[in-house]
């Protein structure tokens, strides 16, 4: 039933109706009410199965080992991808929730999964460099935040292509890095560089 919801939402949008959904299932909806408690029960169920869908597409990009801007150019593609190829699942869970609780719960889940991810990727780097890593969580918290804002804008306004705005997110966010880490060059392998003024210099 719930995969008849997820194609419902699909064929008929994030207004879909709950006789709509019983219909794409085959079912009525008194049947459907017997294992759903309300219409708020079944947008959490068809919420949770689309996150964990944006996960999986995001899974690989996150597990990823490489140098810091492919690895940022590749979680910002699969998010946005992930949304791009199901926009109405997703108005379905963010923008169109019964309870308002129940669409921020969701999505709060998956920034969280996906900000812890980074925050470890982010404090592994700056430990291996020796810097401090205090503020990867933190940052990890942001970075989500703004992709996914920009994400958002993106899916009802489409002014530029995917690959477009994959491009100057991973600029921004690479850029902000590269002052934190110190590095030399944004595409070179992360190496420590002594500000101006320290060791003498």
């Amino acid at each position: 039933m719930v995969v008849a919801a997820m194609d419902a939402v699909r064929t008929h949008g994030p207004a879909v109706s709950v006789a709509e959904i019983a219909a794409k299932a085959g079912i009525t909806k008194p049947v459907l009410y017997r294992h759903f408690s309300d219409r708020a029960d079944l947008q959490r169920a068809v919420g949770q199965e689309a996150v964990a869908l944006l996960m999986t597409r995001m899974a690989p990009a996150l597990a990823v080992e490489g140098d810091p801007p492919a690895l940022i150019h590749g979680i910002v593609d699969a998010f946005l991808a992930g949304i791009e190829d199901e926009p109405e699942l997703w108005r379905f869970v963010v923008h169109h929730p019964i309870e308002r609780t129940t669409g921020a719960e969701l999505v709060d889940d998956a920034r969280e999964q996906i900000a812890r991810l980074i925050t470890t990727l982010l404090g592994e780097r700056l430990r291996a460099l020796e810097l401090d890593s205090g503020g990867a969580e933190a940052w990890a918290q942001g970075l989500v935040g703004m992709v996914q804002s920009a994400g958002d804008w993106w899916l009802e306004r489409r002014t530029m292509s995917r690959a477009a705005l994959t491009g100057y997110l991973s600029s921004i966010i690479w850029g902000g890095l590269v002052n934190v880490f110190q590095v030399e060059a944004p595409h070179a392998t992360l190496r420590v560089v002594p500000r101006t003024g320290e060791n003498g210099g």
